[in-house]
């Protein structure tokens, strides 16, 4: 009986060391000694860490396939469902509700330049039907401590109606990173974002005329987004079950967003950039590569 038990644990920690390798090679990282940047290709390659070179803290949250720094579209009502709440169709680059992840079908790392490429065919949110009329690509490039992303999608399924607002893109920040900050008429504030499932207020829209916001903790220390051309802005708080961290159920997060409805031969293309320190750090790498343009 000893010896039964005793090949059942070996068998099992085998599996266990083969699980955890299995998922630690899903993951792909570029460091130029200042930002650490590392992407999930067992899920659409989607972005989910984020940090400093020098303390390797992630600073994002990667809960399930929706929270990731990825592309995700919106268009009309498909019949589909999610978890029980009627939805659109809304084609995800990191997969679908239920776990289901995307296709990596293209992945390119050079290490000399600092750069991954990865094309995708991503799934609906809520039905996880694959979309192969949506592919994605993403190239990521470090440029000392700014991470540039740029994002393409390439649409041709049918007429998706109405102009909706799309996120450009989808950002989830660790909820210890609870202070938000955005520009209004040139001032720097702070303003506190809405919390899912409480019906008091808080900030759902705003718009920065700095084109920046920014997630920090209470020592004004944490992650900015900038996205050229995009001043509108959606942002909210999840507190799940108190949980934070990269796998946390609670998160803080912020969406620029742009205008426009999916039509057949429409390609979006945008690119935006993430940096990492203080409020103050921030706002001057930022400013810098505005003038810079």
């Amino acid at each position: 009986m000893k010896k039964i038990v005793v090949i059942a644990l070996c068998l099992f920690s085998q599996f266990l060391f083969a699980e955890s390798s299995k998922a630690k090679e899903a993951w792909s990282y570029l460091d130029n000694g200042k930002i650490r940047i590392g992407i999930d290709k067992s899920r659409g390659g989607c972005i989910g860490f984020l940090g400093e070179s020098k303390t390797g803290r992630n600073l994002l949250n990667h809960f399930d396939e929706g929270r990731f720094i990825q592309q995700s579209y919106y268009g009309k009502s498909d019949g589909s469902d999610w978890n029980g709440k009627p939805w659109v169709y809304n084609p995800v680059q990191g997969g679908s509700w239920d776990r289901k992840p995307s296709r990596l079908l293209e992945f390119k790392k050079d290490d000399s330049k600092q750069s991954m490429y990865s094309k995708v065919e991503p799934r609906r949110w809520s039905s996880a039907k694959p979309c192969p009329e949506a592919l994605m690509e993403q190239n990521i490039s470090l440029h000392g401590n700014l991470a540039k992303i740029n994002f393409i999608m390439n649409y041709t399924g049918p007429d998706q109606g109405k102009a909706r607002h799309q996120e450009m893109p989808a950002v989830f920040v660790d909820a210890l990173l609870k202070n938000f900050y955005y520009t209004k008429e040139g001032k720097l504030i702070t303003e506190e974002p809405r919390v899912l499932k409480k019906k008091d207020g808080g900030l759902k829209l705003g718009k920065s005329s700095s084109e920046w916001v920014a997630y920090v903790d209470d020592n004004k220390w944490g992650v900015g987004v900038y996205t050229p051309g995009s001043t509108l802005f959606t942002c909210y708080k999840a507190l799940g079950n108190g949980t934070t961290g990269p796998k946390g159920s609670a998160c803080s997060y912020v969406s620029p967003l742009r205008t426009y409805s999916l039509t057949p031969g429409l390609k979006v293309d945008y690119t935006f950039y993430l940096t990492v320190g203080t409020l103050d750090e921030i706002k001057e790498r930022f400013e810098a590569l505005k003038k810079s343009k």
